[in-house]
């Protein structure tokens, strides 16, 4: 019995033994992968990078400016009577020739009877005595009367044609006034609101009754100061005639307009030149009065050099950008920029053609000379046979 005790104490003391030895080699190994792990640096960040081309640049100035309706009508009437109908909604849509509003047309529906009846008696003088200037006339030619009852009737005759004449421009008059008291849109636009409402008097001439503006298409007026007046001038007269307008400030409203006027003379007050956009409003979206930024080209460059503005960090006062050498390498490059476009702006020194700008991915460069993984995008404005250059203004 003691010594199968011995043997079973012996085999519990070589596994115990065994097991520790397993657990010290594990040990070893997981240390060693840890090292390995540790002493294994990690690949190089991916960037994206954009390869610098020259290409044209359409240079522009911001203005700000304001929308006005080509057509303001302030409609008062031409007769005076109560208002019987307002046939229109205020603020909406008129066609030119539809009635907005109706003065009692009944007194004045009186005076054309009357000036009709006072046409036919002044017709009816005239057939008579038209009828006794002719047997005035063969009695003469007779000598059954003498000259000067020839005469008398002769000018009867045409104090009664002029009687006549006198009568239908009466009548004119009297259906020209019954015509007015239909009072409708001179223009097609947008009616403003109702200043005199029925069964008030509206005086001729005087009383406002309402506005109707036209709103298809609209004009916008901007004034530029001399410089960018006669730049700009140069480059209208080469057919750069078109306009990015963006109106309220608001980003997702912007237009394309055409400019089709420049003032004949500068403001001597303030030194600048009126210009004028012609925009399409279709849908009448936009409302005389708005407030509108105008962007107008002043210069073309035929070969400049564009970057992403979020490419471009600042120290201080400088600019710089990331630009990857043919090490992959990140290299630091001090930058002087120009013009903005977008999001895009046009840099004027410390870049080539061919350069590899870091574009996205910048936030992972710690220091310059620190290895990348470049990865090539296209630029976000590319250059099309329908868009030779880009428009830049000025930041």
């Amino acid at each position: 019995m003691r010594s199968l005790r011995q043997g079973a104490r012996m085999a519990s003391s070589r596994a115990m033994v065994l097991c520790l030895l397993a657990i010290v080699l594990l040990t070893g190994c997981d240390a060693k992968s840890e090292e390995a792990a540790i002493q294994q640096p990690p690949p190089p960040p991916e960037v994206d990078v954009v390869e610098i081309e020259a290409r044209p640049v359409v240079l522009t100035e911001s203005f700000t400016g304001r929308v006005e309706a080509p057509e303001t009508v302030e409609l008062r009437p031409r007769v005076s009577g109560y208002i019987q109908e307002v046939a229109f909604e205020e603020g909406e849509l008129v066609e030119q020739g539809e009635l907005l509003f109706q003065i009692d047309p009944r007194p004045y529906q009186a005076r054309v009877g009357a000036a009709q009846a006072e046409l036919a008696q002044a017709r009816s003088q005239s057939a008579q005595a038209a009828s006794e200037a002719e047997r005035a006339r063969v009695l003469l030619g007779r000598r059954a009367i003498s000259q000067e009852i020839h005469d008398q009737r002769q000018s009867a005759l045409n104090n009664a044609r002029a009687m006549v004449d006198a009568a239908e421009a009466a009548l004119e008059t009297a259906e020209l006034d019954l015509a007015y008291t239909r009072i409708t849109a001179p223009v097609s636009g947008r009616a403003g609101r109702a200043m005199v409402t029925r069964g008030n008097l509206a005086n001729a001439d005087q009383s406002l009754l309402t506005t109707v503006v036209s709103i298809d298409p609209v004009h916008v007026y901007f004034e530029a100061d001399e410089q960018a007046a006669f730049a700009s001038h140069a480059l209208m007269v080469d057919g750069e005639s078109s306009l990015k307008i963006e109106l309220g400030g608001d980003q997702q409203r912007q237009y394309t307009g055409t400019l089709d006027f420049i003032d004949n003379r500068l403001n001597p007050d303030t030194g600048t030149l009126q210009f004028r956009a012609l925009l399409a409003n279709a849908d009448g979206r936009i409302r005389p009065g708005e407030f509108a930024r105008v962007e107008m080209p002043v210069a073309h460059l035929e070969q400049a050099l564009v970057v992403e503005r979020k490419a471009i960090l600042t120290d201080q006062d400088r600019r710089y950008v990331y630009v990857v050498d043919g090490d992959n390498r990140a290299e630091r490059r001090q930058v002087a920029t120009g013009r903005q476009m977008g999001e895009q702006m046009v840099i004027t020194e410390g870049l080539s053609p061919g350069d590899r700008v870091i574009v996205n991915g910048v936030q992972k460069v710690f220091f310059p000379g620190m290895q990348v993984s470049p990865q090539s995008v296209a630029a976000d404005v590319p250059i099309s046979a329908d868009q030779p250059a880009l428009a830049a203004r000025e930041e």
